[in-house]
């Protein structure tokens, strides 16, 4: 038995070009359902592999099956939102959307009508950009901690009037105070660092901090961010990223800025 599954919707084109990218299922061909102004990106898919209690079952035993569904998924809704050569607004689905068939797929448009077209509103003419920044150089980073912190500074000073055998104990502390500053130092970085692109964008959301098996990176994730920024401000934007590049780089700090993608983060769907 097969289902419909829903990668995106976008307001009506003239002439909207066939999709190329082939169906999560590697095989389906994606079409597009008219409703209401609005376009269904959809493909046809078997409920025996996609259905719910399957789906779950596979989220839990594989995840290469999972990585692989999940980027044919944000693939097609990578193409969806060009149409001759030109972004469009397109509002993703989260991955897994199913509807049984097209009675159950027209519900479910006709209950959210009003929230697709706000939404899609929201984000037309805009952009979302990833940017990612990744502690590169830790050394570098808590040497201009000691060379500049006062509250180490003043540690260091205290150690240095005490007895030799004193301050071998001291030391201990010494470094969990370097760590705790370094520490405040990174959130602090990170939080000016979001604030900054965040004046350059129409709204801005703070991301989960990814660990190192899941970026792939040996340095560890400090901030995790994503910007719907205006098509008018584009350019700007990446100004101001290659800009903090520079002056991160010098504190031992990695930028990575990467787009447009998909507005899941600014969607809710």
């Amino acid at each position: 038995m097969n289902g419909l599954y829903l990668y995106c919707l976008r307001e009506g084109t003239i002439n909207s070009p066939a999709i190329s990218a082939k169906g999560i299922d590697g095989k389906g061909e994606i079409f597009i359902f008219p409703y209401r102004g609005l376009e269904a990106i959809i493909s046809r898919v078997s409920l025996d592999e996609f259905g719910s209690e399957e789906m779950q079952r596979k989220a839990r035993e594989d995840l290469n099956w999972i990585k692989e569904k999940g980027v044919a998924h944000e693939r097609v809704i990578e193409e969806a939102m060009i149409n001759n050569g030109k972004l469009i607004s397109a509002v993703p689905m989260r991955f897994g959307v199913i509807f049984k068939d097209e009675t159950k797929l027209i519900e479910s448009l006709d209950s959210n009508y009003a929230g697709i077209k706000r939404v899609l509103e929201s984000i037309r003419d805009k952009q979302e950009w990833s940017v990612k920044a990744y502690l590169m150089d830790s050394g570098k980073f808590t040497q201009a901690i000691k060379e500049k912190n006062e509250t180490v500074k003043e540690k260091e000073k205290e150690i240095a009037s005490l007895p030799e055998g004193m301050a071998f104990f001291m030391e201990e502390e010494l470094k969990q105070v370097i760590a705790n500053e370094v520490n405040m130092e990174l959130n602090s970085s990170a939080d000016t660092l979001f604030d900054r692109l965040t004046r350059q964008s129409s709204a801005s959301v703070k991301c989960n901090i990814l660990a190192k098996e899941l970026t792939g990176k040996r340095e560890p994730m400090v901030l995790n961010a994503a910007y719907l920024v205006s098509e008018g401000k584009i350019e700007s934007f990446k100004h101001e990223v290659e800009g903090l590049k520079q002056q991160l780089y010098e504190k031992g700090l990695c930028l990575e800025c990467s787009g447009p993608w998909p507005a899941f983060n600014f969607t809710g769907y």
